[in-house]
């Protein structure tokens, strides 16, 4: 059967057996899995698991319950329907309760590729073969990863929807003494992830992050590159652009207020790549602008909290978002646009042999180099993480830094940095002002859960408030 069919058997168990005033809504996916994983250097596992998960919300007498399961047969789905009715009779009252999405065309999506839906173990441990020689002798550990899904959504409003999806991800690091060096990225293709190039820039990275000197904490003039910027979005989704917190008024995002510099501009964008082109509720996937040119629009609804808001949904109905509220995964913050000189904004390109008078290996590319060309003196940040909250309605965020830090002296990196931690408002480095660059690169940020990614490129900051150094 295919997934359209499951669904639809599904919503005909509930009409028979919870009667035909029961609202049912079914998302069924299918999902082929695959992890190469290695450590000293060598893989040391390699793992792929193939499933198909059902999941059915039943709203019945005003009261709503949700289940899910894997089996699949005549008997699994008659079991999910009965326990989900139960749970059901047991819950609370929902007044709340937002409806099903009505028929509506959707999409197709955008990108799918079989050879990475479908690729072979010795592909992605060739990519680990790659990363492994191309740092000449440093230490490696990472993974690369290959996700295939392909689903089906039916609710008893009539409504219908199918897609399919897939990704390929890598991520590693390479370590010389104390000194840790890393590429990750994430892409629509398998074939777009060259492990000898991660390698070679991982390995470069962290032969140029030994012997850090420590500096004072203070506030410095920044340029984070793209694993950094991932950091930033990822937490001004969850926190900021979440429809449930922006109503609980727990987010600092005020629609239609010039909160970022102008040059920011972010947007939700889940068929830019690899994404299924509807939500779990059903509601087609688009494009969101969240912020256009400094001023934020929108922010991210299910039908539970967009109608709550009188919006209604922007298609970001997922897993627990009742709980925690709709999440926007996919967030792009969208390149600059070429300067009249052929180079990005905040400064002209930094020449060959200015990097090479600075630490080897500091600057990872030509996009980074232009922004770290402008900087008089500050500081060159490659990775953020443990990051958490500390105030949610600013998104004040502490954490620390990591895989390599360089003092920035008259747009040269003259010595690596011991780690800071830090403690900043995102939204407040990134207001009117404040945002000094922005490369013309993004890059591809791998998620912990697949299907999600955060994308930008490198951003040069006017100010980040580092709280504290190695010392304390």
């Amino acid at each position: 059967m295919t997934e359209l069919d499951l669904a639809g058997r599904v919503v005909e168990l509930v009409r028979r057996l919870a009667g035909p005033d029961a609202q049912a809504e079914v998302v069924v996916t299918r999902s082929e899995l695959a992890l190469t994983r290695f450590a000293n250097s060598f893989i040391h596992q390699n793992v792929a698991e193939s499933g198909t998960t059902v999941r059915l919300r039943l709203h019945a007498d005003g009261r709503t319950a949700a289940g899910g399961g894997s089996l699949v047969d005549a008997a699994g789905l008659t079991a999910l329907v009965e326990r989900t009715l139960a749970a059901a009779r047991l819950c609370p009252p929902d007044p709340a309760w937002p409806g099903l999405t009505p028929p509506a065309p959707v999409p197709p999506a955008a990108v799918f590729d079989e050879a990475t839906a479908y690729a072979p173990p010795d592909e992605r441990a060739t990519r680990v073969r790659a990363f492994v020689d191309a740092v000449e002798g440093l230490e490696a550990a990472g993974y690369c990863r290959t996700a295939y899904r392909s689903g089906a959504f039916a609710n008893s409003a009539g409504h219908s929807a199918v897609g399919r999806t897939a990704e390929a991800a890598m991520d590693g690091i390479a370590r010389t003494g104390g000194a840790d060096g890393v590429a990750r990225l994430c892409a629509d293709r398998l074939a777009d992830l060259d492990g000898a190039a991660l390698g070679a820039r991982a390995g470069a990275k962290a032969r140029a992050a030994a012997d850090p000197v420590e500096l004072p904490p203070g506030r410095y003039e920044v340029v984070l590159e793209p694993a950094a910027v991932g950091d930033l979005l990822q937490n001004l989704a969850w926190y900021g652009f979440n429809g449930k917190r922006y109503t609980e008024r727990q987010s600092f995002a005020e629609p239609g207020g010039a909160q970022f510099d102008p040059a920011v501009t972010l947007v939700d964008d889940p068929l830019h790549g690899s994404g299924l082109p509807y939500d779990l509720e059903g509601t087609p996937r688009r494009a969101l602008p969240l912020v256009e040119a400094g001023t934020t629009r929108a922010v991210a609804h299910d039908r539970r909290s967009g109608a709550e808001a009188g919006t209604g949904s922007t298609g970001h109905g997922m897993v627990g978002g009742s709980t925690f509220g709709p999440i926007p995964r996919n967030l792009r913050l969208l390149p600059a646009a070429d300067a009249a000189t052929g180079g990005p904004t905040g400064g002209g390109p930094l020449a060959a042999e200015q990097v090479s008078g600075g630490v080897t290996g500091a600057v990872a590319d030509p996009d980074t180099a232009a922004l770290v060309g402008g900087m008089t003196r500050g500081l060159l940040v490659t990775d953020f993480w443990y990051t958490r909250v500390l105030d949610p309605k600013r998104l004040v965020i502490t954490g620390l830094t990591r895989n390599g830090v360089w003092l920035v002296e008259d747009g040269v990196p003259t010595r690596a940095v011991r780690d800071f931690r830090f403690t900043e408002s995102y939204p407040r480095a990134l207001g009117p002002g404040r945002v000094l660059g922005l490369g013309r690169i993004p890059v591809r940020q791998p998620d912990r859960v697949d299907g999600a990614w955060w994308e930008g490129p490198p951003v040069r900051l006017g100010s980040w408030n580092f709280t504290g150094g190695a010392s304390g």
